[in-house]
């Protein structure tokens, strides 16, 4: 059997190095080397998007790759892909750290410098471990093939721009479509997701800091399933626990979600934290929410300076929504784009608070009326972000031809408005 072996190593002549030495193993077949873990992640995730046949059986990790330690990385592979088995190229052969490194979801451990026999024998029993996985995953309907679901983050320039309004209203457009779909208040201090949903839950984020292998028992435990369908993850209630969630947390977090989700829309609110930081750059889409003034608009400069910097995402890669859109405004989308260097959203969300000001007050932010301006641009932001599924062709009344009709303030028979509020109570354990 031919084994396909990745290599992910940064410096050109290490890369060179393990490339010469893999053509040399029998029945081999190394891949060009990837550079970095994001080129690494994409690449996989490519792959897999097509078949889970097309994935490597195995890849190499060497421990001077970036952005993301190489343990991080490994975990993060192991989560997604679970079908490849993952070694890690490193100098140090200590017992603590080939601990971590099996923790991390590694299958073996070669030490540098590379040597022939080391090498073949981890490869080796890495392609035979993931050759026994995937025969499992060819015969379990349950379990996971494919790279996951989508993750969106929204993040706002400053405080009070609707960061939160945007995420909510993402994911009920998502979750109307038919696919499932799970909302984070990564907001740690200040997640107001509850509030909008007026829901009570005990549990959060930070009881799934200090899980090392989220298990789908124990993420169930931890999401609260909404009226609407929307499994809710949330801030925990005392805002200083939010220093447990570190950014290798959220990183298994976002993990898990992504892999029992069709669509994970995080809600990153305006400050950075390193779980944060990790939630955009793991990110398929980060929208960064601004409103149409100087202020805003500086921050919205800011921050997408700080994530260049960083090394987690570039400006390009990123959307900027114009939220409280009038044509009055002297600062126009057009201006913004060339001041903050991202990519505009197809819309923009008018400035119509009167629309959500009683659904907001009572906490039933999902029956925002269907006419309403804000909630069409928003719902035709989820579909320019393909959030949503593609509207039923056999013109029925499924979930995508709903969806349709409510982007388009077509529908009048959806949701209720600020007149027909009901008052309830979301109840946790």
């Amino acid at each position: 059997m031919t084994t396909r072996i990745l290599p992910a190593v940064g410096d050109p002549d290490a890369a060179r190095a393990v490339v010469t030495l893999l053509s040399q193993l029998p029945d081999a077949e190394p891949a060009a080397p990837v550079a970095d873990s994001t080129h690494l992640v994409d690449t996989l995730a490519r792959l897999a998007a097509a078949s889970l046949d097309e994935l490597p059986e195995v890849v190499l990790v060497h421990e001077r790759i970036g952005p993301v330690p190489a343990l991080e990385l490994v975990r993060e592979v192991a989560l997604r892909f679970p079908a490849v088995g993952v070694v890690l190229i490193t100098a140090d052969a200590s017992p603590v750290l080939f601990s971590a490194a099996m923790d991390s979801g590694a299958r073996g451990l070669v030490t540098l410098p590379l040597g022939y026999e080391e090498l073949a024998s981890r490869v080796h029993a890495a392609a035979q471990w993931s050759a026994g996985v995937r025969r499992h995953l060819g015969a379990g309907p349950d379990v996971l093939t494919g790279p996951g679901g989508t993750v969106v983050t929204v993040s706002g320039a400053k405080g009070g721009v609707g960061t939160t309004v945007t995420a909510v209203q993402l994911a009920l457009a998502s979750q109307a479509s038919g696919r499932s779909v799970a909302l984070v208040d990564l907001d740690l201090q200040g997640g107001d997701i509850g509030s909008y949903l007026d829901v009570q839950f005990r549990r959060s984020l930070a009881d799934l800091a200090a899980v090392d292998d989220i298990s789908p028992r124990v993420l169930q435990d931890a999401v609260y399933t909404h009226e609407t369908g929307i499994a809710l993850l949330l801030a925990p209630g005392e805002g200083e626990r939010g220093e447990e969630v570190a950014d290798r947390s959220a990183r298994q977090i976002i993990g898990a979600l992504r892999s029992r989700y069709d669509v994970v829309v995080i809600d990153c609110g305006t400050y950075l934290t390193g779980a944060g930081a990790v939630a955009v750059e793991m990110a398929d889409a980060a929208v960064l929410v601004t409103t149409p003034d100087v202020v805003a608009v500086r921050a919205a400069k800011r921050i997408v300076r700080m994530w260049d910097r960083l090394q987690i995402r570039k400006a390009e890669e990123s959307v900027c929504l114009v939220n409280r859109y009038t044509r009055a405004t002297e600062i126009q989308p057009a201006l913004i784009q060339k001041i903050t260097g991202t990519r505009m959203a197809g819309v923009v969300v008018p400035a119509h608070f009167k629309e959500l000001q009683g659904v907001v007050d009572a906490g039933r932010l999902h029956e925002l009326d269907a006419r309403s301006t804000v909630k069409q641009a928003l719902w035709s932001l989820a579909g320019e972000l393909g959030l949503v599924a593609p509207a039923d062709q056999s013109g029925g009344t499924g979930p995508g031809k709903q969806l349709a009709r409510v982007a388009r303030g077509s529908d009048r028979s959806g949701d209720r408005g600020p007149t027909g509020l009901r008052r309830g109570r979301g109840k946790g354990r």
